[in-house]
């Protein structure tokens, strides 16, 4: 007893030092017979404690899979087919080869985490995690390739982390009932990937393995979002002009060698203090975004897809993570180790030290020694046998028994008990949660929305912060689906106030990007157009408040580049202003590319207009062989003077410069047509002008009038939202619907006629029903007798009449006119067709008539009506 007793105070010591050591489970692991040592607690203690014990909810398996894996309350497991809830026998099978191969595993590799085989689904019934994934291939185009499946998926799903971040879940549930749901954690997300990505044709696995804090809880914040990234320019190589052989030796270079080390040096000094710069901007950065340590580093387990190289022109293999639809190298510090991996034929073991992250994984999973298989029926290429290996099975009884074994031990992975995945269209388009989702990035903010959520069309928006806390806004992008005015992206930069919209084929005004700061007339802005949709080739319009510059391409005036300066305004004009009041033009600059069909000494290639200055230069085109180009200037007068006089010509009024001057350049009366075709082109320049200060005007107004509006257009394909097509379609539906009445409506009883003569509400007698019979094929033998009297009658007729023509043709055929003989020869044809037809018709009635004599007779002896009462007489 002395010794228990001992035994039992030092229980009691030993407990009371862990409840010291734990204070925040103290009342926990306090022993019993402390407990009983306490003061007795009062009524008032007691119901509060009860109260207290209520609350306090003990979590089950279904509560503990509906806080974190999915909605529990939504799914109806009445609903689910057989296959959810039972297992065939070769899924009972496979579990216990599962098991089977677990104990191995356990025991060979007792200090690693136990496998993920076969946790339970919506059912609460195991199932093998390969039997889990059902290969599907989506029937949208937009779902073909790996980063459309794994952005749809992101974008789909709501993550709910693990409920033990250092276990993998005791649930899996099936991919539709994860769709159903819409949420999921990261071994719904790869299983459903997975799915999609093996349906597609690439060669797919689910992963078990470990990763960083930040993928486990999907946090990008220290990512960079995709949408900044900007894409390498590819560096095009200037190819170096071959020497010409009787090349001109360049002049001999004077410049300074000590002047230029000075400058040398000073741009290497500049360089160096910007690389500084930006050193210590990134060691900022770095310090700034510095993870914090993770005290379960290494140990948080996470799922994601791997993507072998080989199929659907994969060229390396690459991890996806499923939860954010990103890819990664396996290089990547993220992914931390593997335990295994598997798809809808087998399972494999990482065998492979993991030490280095998995960098230094090799994904070969034919070779046993690096993946260790479940199942034999693997359709990975095992590693090849040496020769000393292969001199051990010459034996051919030795090949036999190996072969026997291997026959009794290959067993192939049941397939799938998940039903097709199946993604309705209202689904794929809706694709976010709600219709919205929101992602932090390192130093953005991207924000998804549904089409058509939003009455202006927006779909994504991506704001660009100056800090990491995201307070400081630097820029924002959004982009539209469904606009009727054809935008596509706004680019909105908060530094410098500058908006660029980027529109899509098929504006108005085939406008392709607006740059400007504000939507009143005559500011800064900056228009490029699809010229190919332009009749004028019209390419870009830049805009101040006092020049205007525009670029042509393709015109059959060879017109490429016009500039014009206007002088100030007298009165202001505004964007709903329907005066025209064109600004003063001071000056017009027009540039030409050069006509092949005209010399280049003819060819103008630069003509100003100096409409203040009355002047008028123009500068030519420079011959291949010359240095210089011809010039002209023409002083522009009025055509009177102050007494009505005509001005004429003199010479003072045009002054050249001519490289090769040519005699009928220096006539007056060729400076004269010049001056005087310039003059009208000036004027038609000037209407030019006009017509796109209106242009940009209507534009103006046009943009406003669709931003206010919002008009977005729906495809007349989508029978939900467009209004016109299902007002047609159930108009159509009305029609068929009024056709198939007025059918069965015209459908008339034969019988009714003959039942009407008879008193109503009598029931009919054997000797009625048999007079009714009669009666009625009396009738329509009597029918059939006229009909045929009907088509002969008509058939003689038709003859006789071909005979009277025939007389009347003998009797004045000397006299008949050809246009007599014709009309008589097309009557006779005709007559002869219709005699035709009618003794083919005569003649099929003769053969039908019995046969509906005897169907009709059938269909009496065969009346509901008349049945009963004529079995006496069949």
């Amino acid at each position: 007893m002395e010794v228990l007793t001992e035994t039992i105070e030092e229980d009691e010591a030993a407990e009371w030092e862990e409840a010291a050591e734990q204070p925040e489970r103290s009342e926990k692991t306090r022993p019993a017979e402390a407990q009983r040592e306490e003061t007795t607690l009062s009524p008032e203690m007691l119901r509060d404690l009860e109260r207290k014990l209520s609350e306090i909810e003990v979590p089950t398996p279904g509560d503990h899979l509906a806080s974190f894996s999915t909605d529990a309350d939504t799914i109806d497991i009445s609903k689910l087919p057989l296959t959810y809830k039972t297992n065939t026998p070769r899924e009972k099978l496979m579990l216990q080869v599962a098991d089977n191969f677990s104990r191995q595993y356990s025991h060979l590799c007792p200090d690693r985490m136990p496998l993920f085989l076969h946790p339970l689904n919506e059912c609460e019934v195991p199932k093998f995690v390969s039997t889990t994934i059902r290969p599907t291939l989506m029937p949208y185009p937009g779902l073909y390739n790996w980063d459309s499946c794994a952005q749809f998926v992101s974008d789909f799903l709501t993550m709910v982390p693990l409920p033990d971040p250092l276990k993998p879940p005791t649930h899996l549930y099936s991919s539709t009932t994860v769709l159903k749901c819409r949420r999921g954690n990261c071994f719904d997300f790869s299983t459903l990937l997975c799915s999609m990505l093996l349906g597609s044709g690439y060669d797919a696995y689910c992963v078990n393995g470990y990763g960083s804090w930040d993928l486990c809880h999907m946090d990008l914040t220290r990512e960079v979002c995709p949408l900044t990234v900007k894409p390498k320019e590819a560096v095009k190589k200037e190819e170096k002009a071959p020497p010409k052989k009787y090349a001109v030796k360049p002049p001999r270079d004077l410049t300074s060698r000590f002047e230029q080390e000075q400058e040398e040096k000073r741009q290497q000094e500049i360089r160096d203090q910007e690389e500084k710069l930006r050193k210590e901007a990134e060691e900022r950065l770095l310090e700034e975004t510095k993870v914090k340590p993770d005290s379960l580093h290494g140990l948080r387990v996470h799922s994601w897809v791997l993507v072998l190289s080989g199929k659907r022109e994969v060229p390396e293999s690459f991890f996806i993570d499923a939860l954010s639809g990103r890819s990664y190298s396996p290089q990547d510090e993220h992914f931390l180790g593997i335990e295994s991996l598997w798809n809808h034929k087998n399972y494999w073991v990482n065998m492979q030290d993991c030490w280095n992250c998995c960098k230094d994984l090799i994904f070969d999973l034919g070779d046993p020694v690096k993946w260790e298989y479940m199942l034999l029926g693997t359709d990975k290429p095992h590693l090849s046998l040496t020769e000393e290996d292969d001199e051990d099975f010459n034996d051919e009884d030795d090949v036999e028994t190996l072969g026997k074994e291997d026959e009794d031990k290959s067993f192939d992975m049941p397939p799938s008990w998940v039903e097709p995945i199946e993604i309705t269209p209202e689904e794929f388009e809706t694709r976010c949660p709600n219709g919205k989702k929101v992602l932090h990035y390192q130093r953005a903010q991207l924000e998804k929305w549904a089409p058509y959520l939003n009455p202006n069309g927006l779909v994504c928006r991506l704001t660009t912060y100056e800090d990491l806390e995201c307070t400081q806004v630097l820029e924002i992008k959004e982009w539209y689906q469904n606009r009727g005015d054809k935008l596509e992206l706004r680019h909105i930069n908060k530094t410098t106030g500058l908006i660029i919209d980027y529109f899509k084929p098929g504006h108005p005004q085939a406008l392709r990007v607006h740059s400007y700061k504000s939507m009143q007339p005559e500011m800064d802005r900056v228009m490029e157009f699809y010229e190919t949709a332009r009749v004028d080739g019209l390419l870009k319009r830049e805009e101040t408040p006092k020049t205007m510059t525009e670029y042509y391409q393709g015109r059959p005036d060879f017109l490429s580049y016009r500039h014009i300066n206007f002088g100030p305004r007298v009165k202001k004009l505004s964007l709903n202003s329907t005066d025209s009041n064109p600004r003063p033009t001071v000056k017009i600059t027009e540039r030409f590319h050069r006509n092949p069909e005209k010399p280049a000494d003819e060819d103008v290639a630069e003509r100003v207009f100096l409409t203040t200055e009355e002047r008028i230069q123009l500068r030519y085109h420079c011959r291949s062989d010359h240095i210089t180009a011809n010039k002209r200037e023409f002083l522009r007068r009025t055509e009177v003077d102050n007494k009505g006089n005509k001005i004429i010509m003199t010479p003072d009024m045009c002054i050249s410069f001519e490289v090769e001057p040519m005699e009928h350049t220096k006539k007056l009366l060729y400076q004269y047509e010049t001056m005087m075709q310039l003059k009208n082109e000036e004027k038609l320049s000037k209407h030019q002008v006009w017509e796109s200060e209106l242009e940009v005007l209507e534009i103006l107004r046009l943009l406003e009038e669709e931003e206010e509006a919002h008009t977005l257009t729906i495809s007349i394909y989508d029978t939900k939202r467009n209004e016109k097509s299902k007002e047609y379609r159930e108009a159509m539906e009305r029609v068929l619907l009024e056709e198939h009445m007025r059918q069965v409506e015209t459908q008339l009883d034969y019988l009714a006629p003959f039942l009407a003569q008879l008193p109503p509400g009598e029931k009919l007698t054997r000797w009625q029903a048999v007079h009714l019979k009669e009666e009625c094929l009396g009738d329509f033998k009597q029918r059939l007798i006229d009909k045929a009297n009907l088509i002969q009658a008509r058939f003689e007729k038709e003859t006789q009449e071909l005979q009277k023509k025939q007389q009347w043709y003998q009797e004045n055929q000397v006299t008949l006119t050809p246009e007599d003989e014709d009309l008589y020869l097309s009557d006779c044809s005709q007559a002869m067709f219709r005699i035709r037809i009618l003794e083919q018709r005569l003649n099929r009635h003769k053969e039908l008539a019995p046969l509906k004599y005897l169907a009709l007779e059938e269909k009496l002896l065969k009346d509901p009506r008349l049945a009963e009462l004529l079995k006496v007489f069949i």
